[in-house]
């Protein structure tokens, strides 16, 4: 299995996963965040190894689908950019002002980071 597949189920079943049955649940969660593979996971809940690859591409596809309608997902990626780019200008701000510079040239980044602020709450 990719790392990037894994990452991108990872973040829509952390987000989606009280969505699924409890069986989808409990198979996702034993496959990609156990590590079982699918004789694993067949064995200890006594299903057949298609009957688990079925139900985990099922809810694979169902995650994916969720994701495609509400983006939950791509909002709290963007979310997190932005609050990085207003601690990157407020550590900037900080050091301008341990430099003693003029207090005037901080106006645009304060200016920058309201911005920020405001794409926010949108």
């Amino acid at each position: 299995m990719n790392l990037e597949k894994l990452v991108e189920i990872g973040l829509l079943f952390e987000q989606y996963k009280m969505l699924l049955t409890d069986k989808q649940r409990e198979i996702v969660s034993l496959y990609y965040n156990e590590d079982y593979s699918l004789g694993e996971i067949s064995e200890n809940l006594s299903v057949s190894r298609q009957g688990i690859y079925d139900t985990l591409k099922r809810s694979e596809k169902i995650l994916k689908d969720y994701e495609a309608k509400l983006g939950l997902v791509k909002k709290s990626k963007e979310r997190e950019k932005i609050t990085q780019d207003i601690y990157n200008k407020v550590v900037d701000i900080k050091q301008d002002l341990l430099q003693n510079r003029d207090c005037a040239n901080l106006i645009p980044k304060v200016e920058n980071i309201e911005d920020l602020c405001r794409e926010m709450l949108k």
